[in-house]
């Protein structure tokens, strides 16, 4: 593929970059802000060699490029004159959707997709270096009491123990404050002073007072609403200071005021607040699945590719992180999700048996490969939505593994992006067990969406 080409003829026909006002992208999209949506020319565009499909909502004008997405945006930026920024989930508020005009649910799930998305790099990898410890240590390869045991476990635990500080980074970007300041009251959760001090109150059977102001004992590594309700509060008392405080003294009695105020009702009101809502919400979904343990994983198997159309997937990702935080497993996201991909997987790779047309074959076969990998916008915009059939069989297998891996009580243990590859985040203390159960589900959700699609075939004239 030609980079520079195919960008810009993006460019071309987003409008020129006349109307372009920032440009971001994700795993798979260039999202566009545009002075006016009504210039770009969709038709177009979703007629592009390398383009594979064009979503133009919440403000963004959005174009699926698919897995050469971070080349073909590298280009974008350098055509455009301007630098690139991360991988994200957003690149602000604009276009033809402004910010007042979003519903509370709404204005939620953007902030916690802001927020979790440009860490989830960090997050995937600890998974990953988790689950390679685990099939390590399960095939007696390292034992669990040396010191290489030990180092590896910290390059794993360290993403997840200083989650409150990369939250506090990624949402101050979303909230529009400091980052750096926002990274200080994050720290402050997690610091080892903080812990000590909880501790020896614990020990002498005390309780911490801040001015007479008892604050409530609670662990925040691993944490992640304690700290996305204090940089909310900081995106109300930073711009505050900023306002009222003199510009010959702001830069230094600006920060110093915010950290005094945020940090101690953080600590006092909102840390134990959000510590509470994440323990709640690990409770109802524990006892939702003690009832009905196969509900969750159907639903989100069904139903996680009309999720990922909406963006309303970045909500449920969270809940899965809060469940491991909280109870050490995760039964929400993970289960469901990773079926859901390698049905996709299955509905495409049918598609490319069944199609006469070569083109549509090559498509479909890649298409397939990147959604068994954990990568399914190619096939969702490519197969499935175009044609209509696959959506059926993929939502068909994503629901029946799914209610097997309910069924079976499958959890997985480290947060990993829901592919093949997460398997080994299914090794929990009954050794491989899980893990096999895991495969089963996948191979269960393959098989059923692969004949779905098969037997319903392909209309290749759409």
């Amino acid at each position: 593929m030609d980079y520079a080409k195919l960008a810009a003829e993006v460019i071309r026909l987003v409008g020129g970059k006349e109307n372009i006002t920032d440009v971001g992208h994700c795993a798979t999209r260039l999202r566009f802000c545009l002075k006016d949506a009504g210039l770009a020319r969709t038709d177009e565009l979703k007629a592009t060699a390398g383009v594979i499909g064009v979503v133009n909502k919440g403000g963004q004008y959005q174009v699926i490029i698919g897995n050469e997405v971070n080349e073909v945006y590298a280009e974008v930026t350098a055509q455009l004159g301007v630098a690139p920024t991360p991988e994200e989930a957003d690149c602000g508020d604009c276009g033809d959707e402004p910010e007042e005009k979003k519903g509370p649910v709404a204005k939620v799930l953007d902030i916690i997709a802001g927020s979790f998305f440009p860490i989830i790099p960090a997050l995937v990898g600890a998974g990953m270096v988790k689950a390679l410890l685990s099939l390590l240590v399960a095939f007696q390869l390292v034992d669990s009491s040396t010191e290489t045991y030990q180092i590896i476990n910290l390059i794993a635990d360290a993403g997840y123990y200083f989650m409150p500080v990369l939250l506090a980074v990624s949402s101050a970007r979303k909230f529009r404050v400091n980052e750096y300041l926002a990274a200080t009251l994050g720290c402050i959760f997690v610091s080892p002073s903080l812990a000590s001090l909880f501790s020896a109150a614990s020990e002498a059977g005390t309780t911490v007072h801040f001015f007479g102001i008892p604050v409530t004992q609670a662990t925040y590594s691993n944490s992640v609403v304690p700290i996305l309700l204090t940089i909310w509060l900081m995106s109300y008392v930073e711009p505050f200071f900023n306002r009222v405080i003199p510009k010959a003294v702001r830069t230094i009695f600006a920060p110093m005021f915010t950290l005094l105020v945020v940090a101690p009702i953080g600590l006092i009101v909102l840390g134990p607040i959000g510590t509470w809502v994440g323990d709640l919400i690990g409770a109802f979904v524990s006892l939702l699945n003690s009832y009905a343990s196969w509900l969750v994983p159907t639903l989100v198997g069904a139903f996680t590719p009309l999720m990922v159309m909406c963006g309303m997937h970045y909500g449920l990702i969270p809940v899965g992180i809060n469940m491991l935080a909280t109870t050490g497993t995760d039964i929400v996201a993970g289960p469901g999700m990773l079926v859901s991909n390698i049905a996709q997987g299955g509905a495409s790779l049918a598609v490319a048996v069944r199609a006469k047309k070569e083109n549509i074959k090559s498509l479909a076969t890649s298409c397939g490969i990147s959604a068994i990998c954990g990568i399914t916008e190619p096939a969702m915009y490519g197969i499935s939505l175009r044609f209509k059939r696959p959506l059926i069989a993929a939502m068909t297998g994503g629901a029946v593994g799914g209610f097997f891996m309910g069924i079976f009580h499958v959890w997985r243990f480290a947060q990993v992006a829901p592919s093949i590859f997460a398997l080994p985040s299914y090794i929990g203390p009954d050794g491989l067990r899980n893990m096999y159960l895991a495969a089963v589900g996948c191979l269960i959700s393959f098989v059923i969406s692969f004949a779905v699609s098969y037997v319903l075939g392909v209309d290749e004239n759409k």
